[in-house]
């Protein structure tokens, strides 16, 4: 089993060069940045969490810029989008962005989506809350014949382009893995869709510990006739749930840190590499 952090890269957080040397060094396999592209001050739509919304979500810098950076200093560790909103991003220029982070870092992109919670942020790019899983889908099954074929097309009810020519192609064939995000059932049933892989956070009101429901997830993936693999998003330290979700066949847990410096980010790593060390 995998191990990688996600933060919300800001400027007072350490910089995602510096995260990602670090994370390489020490045996981690990834790092995730999350995305918002701003808070509406109206605040209508609730923090999924429970309470406040944290500062860094107002913060966030941009998550492929980031990982570029974190890209460009490091030779095996994957950059991954933890998640992209691609709700509210055009789908021709997302998909160039995702060809380009792929082809800059040899091959080391993770395309991690999700469909957004934040009904505010979305209307302001002009995305509409009750129609966004429909337009979700039909914007990935776009960029997939934008990544994979040379004169591309797409007519769709939502996103619809005629024959064009757009390179570069990712590297990874036939495109970056996606790793769909969101709860049990609904986020499940999208990643066996159209997913590469399922990326649900531990715990949510639906259940205490997503690992549960894993069974009714592998009944989705018989069903589909498809075999997708699981990384769970919140990971804590805890030797024996780690090695409960190894031998669960989870494939991946991603910690979240803090948006702080290396004084406080350091320590934490090195404990996690020994945790590592003894579940992977």
């Amino acid at each position: 089993m995998k191990l990688g952090a996600a933060m919300f890269f800001t400027d007072y957080s350490m910089s995602p060069g510096e995260l990602g040397t670090a994370l390489e060094e020490r045996g981690f396999d990834s790092v995730w940045s999350p995305e918002h592209s701003h808070i509406p001050l109206s605040r209508e739509s609730a923090f999924p969490s429970g309470g406040e919304l944290p500062k860094k979500y107002y913060d966030a810098m941009d998550p492929f810029v980031a990982l570029m950076a974190a890209a460009a200093v490091t030779r095996t560790l994957m950059v991954g989008t933890g998640i992209c909103l691609i709700t509210q991003r055009d789908t021709i220029q997302t998909a160039k962005l995702v060809a380009s982070i792929d082809q800059l870092s040899g091959g080391r992109f993770l395309f991690g989506i999700g469909n957004g919670w934040n009904r505010d942020e979305m209307a302001n790019h002009g995305t509409t809350f009750e129609t966004r899983h429909k337009l979700a889908r039909e914007k990935i099954e776009a960029m997939k014949v934008i990544w994979t074929k040379s004169k591309p097309e797409y007519h769709g009810e939502m996103v619809n382009f005629d024959p064009m020519m757009t390179w570069p192609k990712p590297l990874q064939k036939p495109h970056p893995p996606i790793w769909v995000g969101g709860a049990y059932p609904y986020g499940a049933r999208r990643a066996v869709r159209y997913g590469d892989g399922w990326m649900p956070h531990r715990s949510r009101p639906q259940y205490e510990n997503v690992r549960d429901r894993l069974g009714d997830f592998h009944a989705l993936e018989a069903e589909a006739g498809r075999s997708v693999p699981v990384t769970i998003w919140g990971a804590k330290e805890d030797e024996d749930m780690l090695k409960a979700d190894r031998d669960a066949g989870v494939v991946r847990v991603i910690v979240s840190l803090d948006s702080a410096k290396s004084d406080v980010i350091l320590p934490q790593l090195d404990r996690w590499a020994k945790l590592l060390q003894k579940v992977a």
